[in-house]
């Protein structure tokens, strides 16, 4: 995709972060509602909408987010946040456990218009301030993914499940409005058809050594992230408190992504190998207060050094999986993002059983193993090939 005419201003990198977070929150809304949706559709199916979500999620990160190297990426993102709607007008007023399924489904695949924005933002930056760009659009990623909840779960308790989704189509709608008025129009190269842009994916994994890396470095970290939010709801019930409280940990989550973006300025003056190496090592930090934490500070303390130390090394790996094949920035962020999130899964389920077995203690001491595995695998076998394509 050849680079837009219009700048990429101070203006727009902010609203790309805005609509981001706004994309991605579809995905968790359902997650502090899920009892009021078992109340009003009763079944066992409908334990299943978190996880249905989340797969629609992987889906459209592998099936739609590649189409972003091949056709004009307003129209796309524009066309996307449309559908996001009504997907969730869908939903919204889903008769049954089987409509909200696939609904959820749905919006889930639609939600990667995140995804999309993304790697635009990277490539309309110019290098020098490419860092300090994805900083600031992955704050609201991030901010969207915790706020979510918080939101979620203040509307359902008010005025039931059905008008969060309702909620969240006018969202969508200005979203899609604001970017379609903002962004340029890219002017995508002839690239291959769609199923040899699919095809490609495994070429770029097996031949971007960095690639590789970075995704298993970013999925572990993830994993350690997605445990701490997984089980933090039911380790506070234990402290005596209520979902109200729970909820809090949002906004005292994105304290800790709002100072991000300092991560970005840092990869662009040292390179990103120095802020992933901090990121690593304060999520041990981070999990190691929050773990041993027996009361409701230490907890807060330890979620805010957790998400900065996710966010920085977030953005610095991204920093240098964009730099690898600018001709191929969705692909790239299909296969890095597919496998972050395969990572929280996978952190969540573990984080499940170490509950059950150990209680938050062994919860976090899984948090802390994880990030040490993050940490050797971004020291692991840095030949020399290994580093020339980030050189470039």
């Amino acid at each position: 995709m050849s680079a837009p005419a219009k700048p990429l201003g101070a203006g727009l990198t902010y609203a790309m972060a805005a609509t981001t977070g706004l994309a991605v929150a579809n995905i968790y809304y359902n997650q502090p509602m899920l009892g009021l949706i078992q109340r009003d559709l009763p079944g066992a199916m409908t334990a299943l909408v978190p996880t249905v979500t989340q797969l629609g999620y992987a889906l459209g990160l592998f099936l739609l987010v590649p189409l972003g190297d091949r056709v004009e990426r307003r129209g796309l993102i524009t066309a996307q946040f449309v559908a996001l709607a009504m997907a969730l007008a869908a939903t919204a007023m889903a008769p049954g456990a089987a409509a909200l399924l696939l609904g959820s489904l749905v919006v889930g695949a639609l939600a990667t218009v995140a995804q999309q924005i993304v790697p635009l933002a990277a490539h309309m930056a110019p290098p020098e301030r490419r860092g300090a760009v994805i900083g600031k659009v992955m704050a609201g990623l991030l901010v969207g993914i915790l706020l979510s909840r918080t939101l979620a779960g203040l509307v359902g308790q008010q005025a039931g499940w059905r008008a969060m989704f309702w909620l969240g189509v006018p969202l969508a709608l200005m979203a899609g409005g604001l970017l379609r008025a903002m962004l340029p129009v890219s002017r995508p190269q002839q690239g291959p058809s769609y199923p040899l842009l699919l095809g490609s994916l495994w070429h770029l994994w097996r031949d971007l050594p960095v690639l590789r890396r970075a995704t298993m470095t970013q999925a572990m970290l993830f994993a350690a992230f997605s445990a701490f939010w997984s089980i933090l709801a039911l380790y506070i019930q234990q402290l005596g408190q209520g979902p109200a409280v729970a909820g809090s940990f949002g906004v005292i989550g994105a304290a800790g992504v709002l100072a991000a973006p300092l991560a970005g300025h840092l990869a662009d003056r040292r390179g990103p190998r120095v802020a992933i190496t901090a990121g690593t090592v304060l999520a041990m930090v981070g999990w190691a207060v929050a773990g041993v934490s027996g009361g409701l500070v230490g907890l807060a303390l330890g979620c805010i050094v957790l998400d900065l130390a996710v966010q920085a090394a977030l953005i610095s790996h991204q920093h240098m999986v964009y730099a690898l094949r600018p001709e191929a920035r969705a692909r790239l962020n299909t296969l890095f993002m597919g496998g972050m999130f395969l990572g929280g899964a996978m952190g969540s389920a573990l984080a499940m059983v170490a509950w059950r077995a150990m209680g938050w203690h062994g919860v976090g001491l899984m948090g802390i193993a994880l990030a040490a595995l993050a940490f050797a695998s971004h020291h692991s076998g840095r030949a020399r090939s290994d580093r020339a394509p980030y050189a470039a």
